[in-house]
């Protein structure tokens, strides 16, 4: 989601950067964040217990709620119903489909995914977590760590997502006891980061009597931490995507061909990161062909400057070949192009992903023909050992593949950029989604053993 008013556009590079800092301050008021955490941990609970506690629920739609309850038997309103609301998520009681909800506070503006927590749906936590900037992950402090448990933690990490939240539910049914609460901190944190996870923080809740979700609990005094609330009000959210290295993959080639406008060639997409300004010498790949920015459109309107996220349309000072699906970037920052992809990926589909698998792999607005020729390895999310060369990928599996595309794409690493270094592939002949790919390197891999099976199918 982007900013409804975009700042005024400057004419001077200092003006630029001020404007800049004006447009990002009130970016910093929006977090995106997703929750994620076993079957039963009570993530629909804690996402309308933070919706009801920070009056962000209307009227009618409490009504609604109370009287769903109130014909299933229940004294008080079953806060979950505020997420669940397919009808198969209602009669089971688990969340299925991925729900965002969006609501503000006087500090922070939130969009958030309620993602769910069956192991057949982690395809779903995969999709809600990939634009988020904060995961909180929630554990029954009963049961602790679980293998669900340790999957969205991986799953974070490879997602980069920058916060991770351990919210450890249910600490009435332990009596809130201290020890219980550090025992399964202690452990999430331990492997949490050994999977890289820059940051995380501890939280003893109970989303059912509303402990430390939004008001701070009188039960447990030993806790001297941040309530959810008040942590996704404070969180840092860095929005720095404008000092990255730019890049521009083209939408749509802008010919009017009018009276007004005979000779006008633009080509318009959404800035996925950094800033363009007038005069910058840019490269379009992956042809590599380079020329000089003479105009920056912005809703129809001449700029000097333009940033991530806005949607813009650039002119060059030369006549290029330049189609959907390339990619604009500055000469001096431009990224390798290849057709070998080595990537971490999480695997979305029902069906296998097999070596020698013909997909199409998307990246960007680009769309190529690939073939995957390698799966050096799986991982193994107990204790985080990769079982290698396993052949194949099912369904909510993470390993690491090597892909040949028919063209050259120009990805950047995930670790420097997640809009444009991950891709997805799908099937050619029904258009599934099959993976969820995330370019570079992501945990160590052995090395790979030649495939002597080859049948000798290249690009």
């Amino acid at each position: 989601m982007t900013s409804t008013t975009e700042p005024t556009e400057p004419t001077e590079p200092a003006e630029a950067a001020e404007a800049f800092s004006v447009w990002q301050l009130s970016e910093t008021t929006l977090l995106r964040f997703a929750t994620a955490g076993s079957v039963d941990d009570g993530k629909s609970t804690l996402v309308g217990r933070l919706l009801h506690d920070s009056k962000s629920v209307l009227t009618d739609q409490l009504e609604a709620v109370e009287r769903a309850s109130a014909g299933r038997g229940q004294d008080a309103p079953d806060l979950a119903l505020l997420t669940d609301g397919l009808r198969a998520e209602r009669e089971q009681g688990i969340t299925i489909d991925v729900a965002y909800r969006y609501f503000a506070t006087p500090r922070r503006r939130f969009i958030l995914a309620d993602t769910p927590g069956h192991v057949q749906y982690t395809r779903n936590m995969v999709t809600g977590a990939s634009t988020a900037e904060l995961t909180v992950i929630l554990v029954d402090a009963r049961n602790g760590v679980v293998e669900q448990t340790r999957r969205h933690a991986a799953i974070a990490a490879l997602l980069r997502v920058p916060h991770v939240v351990l919210a450890v539910n249910k600490m009435d049914l332990v009596d809130y006891q201290e020890p219980v609460f550090a025992a399964i901190a202690e452990e999430f944190t331990a492997y949490a980061l050994e999977l890289g996870v820059p940051e995380v923080t501890a939280i003893p809740i109970s989303a059912l009597a509303g402990d430390n979700v939004v008001e701070p609990s009188a039960v447990m005094d030993w806790y001297g931490g941040p309530t959810v609330l008040e942590h996704l009000e404070t969180v840092p959210v860095s929005h720095d995507l404008a000092h990255c290295h730019a890049r521009l993959p083209v939408q749509y080639v802008i010919r009017p061909r009018t009276a007004e406008h005979p000779d006008y060639r633009g080509y318009a997409g959404q800035i996925a990161a950094g800033t363009f300004r007038i005069g910058d010498e840019v490269t379009v790949l992956p042809s590599g062909r380079t020329s000089t920015v003479s105009g920056i459109d912005l809703l129809g309107e001449p700029v000097d400057a333009a940033w991530t996220p806005q949607s813009v349309t650039l002119l060059l000072a030369d006549d290029i070949d330049i189609s959907r699906g390339d990619l604009i970037v500055p000469s001096k920052d431009a990224p390798a192009t290849s057709q070998d992809v080595e990537a971490t990926v999480c695997h979305v589909a029902d069906a296998p992903l097999t070596v020698g698998h013909r997909v199409l792999l998307k990246h960007g607005t680009r769309t190529v023909k690939a073939i995957v020729k390698d799966i050096p390895a799986r991982l193994t999310l107990d204790d985080l050992s990769l079982h290698p060369h396993p052949g194949q990928l099912v369904a909510n599996d993470i390993g690491r593949v090597k892909i040949r595309t028919a063209e050259p794409l120009p990805a950047d690493s995930y670790a420097d950029s997640r809009r444009t270094g991950s891709f997805i592939l799908i099937d050619p002949s029904d258009g599934t989604t099959l993976t969820a790919g995330m370019a570079g390197e992501s945990f160590a891999t052995p090395e790979p053993v030649k495939d002597e099976t080859d049948d000798g199918w290249d690009f």
